[in-house]
């Protein structure tokens, strides 16, 4: 596991919350600690503020856990109902990070009672259970030696019925150590999808409280930016407590943002954010 890589593991408590359930990377030992290639645990717990569903402008406090490790070379992330895996292992010292392994994800977006009434009498979606493939390539020394750019891209597919679409989500970051135990990364997303999705979540069918509306097919949904900085608390990098707090914002974009549960029940700036502590060992 690359020092990039072993520094992040706070943002995966994003999967807290359903709506931004695909945000963050792997976890590890603290940032500028050499990584020793060998077996390690890592779990972790955290509160944040999330909104109601994807588009939504209700927000409710959410918890959420994080269950990672690399046993044998093979690197696994249990994000909330998600499990991310990475075959392909690092060499120790290498400045080329690069990972290739399937994605399982579980979709509980609009699964669940919601606030807005108008949103509420479009009917529950069925939960999705997604398939795929997550692959990406990290530079380390760019512009700072300690510093890291990495480029990362997954694909799902439901294979449960509930979209019958899928998703696509290109990301990159700048990540690097700020002190010698705080670690700071700033990243950039996008998210692709399918007519199916489309359909199923920002569709409008007409007889509802909110106007008829139709996406009209796959395109860009949105776009977003997260912030994350850990400390760790302990005088061992590489076993014990860190502390993180991790802000993500995501706009909607185009005929997504234009969509009645987004434009008249909700809003297209969508916000979350979670602070909580981790353990390594």
């Amino acid at each position: 596991m690359s020092m990039i890589r072993a520094a992040l593991l706070p943002a995966l408590l994003l999967s807290a919350a359903p709506a931004l359930a695909q945000e963050g990377p792997p976890a590890g030992p603290s940032a500028g600690v050499r990584d020793d290639g060998g077996d390690r645990l890592t779990v972790g717990f955290g509160l944040g503020a999330a909104p109601d569903y994807e588009g939504s402008d209700d927000y409710e406090l959410q918890p959420g856990g994080i269950f990672q490790g690399r046993v044998s070379g093979i690197e696994f992330q249990m994000r909330g109902l998600n499990l991310y895996t990475d075959f392909v292992p690092d060499k120790p010292g290498s400045k080329t990070r690069l990972v290739l392994g399937p994605v399982v994800q579980v979709r509980l977006d609009r699964t669940q009672d919601l606030k807005d009434s108008r949103v509420a009498q479009l009917g529950d979606r069925k939960t999705a259970v997604e398939l795929g493939l997550t692959a990406g390539i990290g530079k380390r020394g760019v512009l700072i030696p300690p510093a890291s750019l990495n480029f990362d891209v997954t694909f799902l597919h439901d294979i449960n019925g509930a979209h019958k679409s899928f998703v696509l989500t290109p990301a990159v970051s700048l990540s690097s150590p700020v002190s010698q135990r705080s670690f700071a990364r700033i990243g950039v997303s996008a998210d692709y999808v399918g007519d199916g999705y489309a359909r199923t979540y920002f569709d409008v069918a007409p007889g509802n409280l909110l106007p008829a509306y139709s996406t009209g097919g796959a395109g860009f949904k949105s776009l977003g930016t997260s912030l994350l900085y850990t400390h760790d608390l302990g005088g061992n990098p590489r076993k014990g407590w860190g502390a993180f707090t991790l802000v993500n914002y995501k706009r909607m974009l185009g005929r997504f943002a234009d969509s009645p549960v987004v434009r008249d029940a909700g809003s297209a700036s969508q916000v979350f954010a979670v602070a909580g502590l981790s353990y390594s060992f």
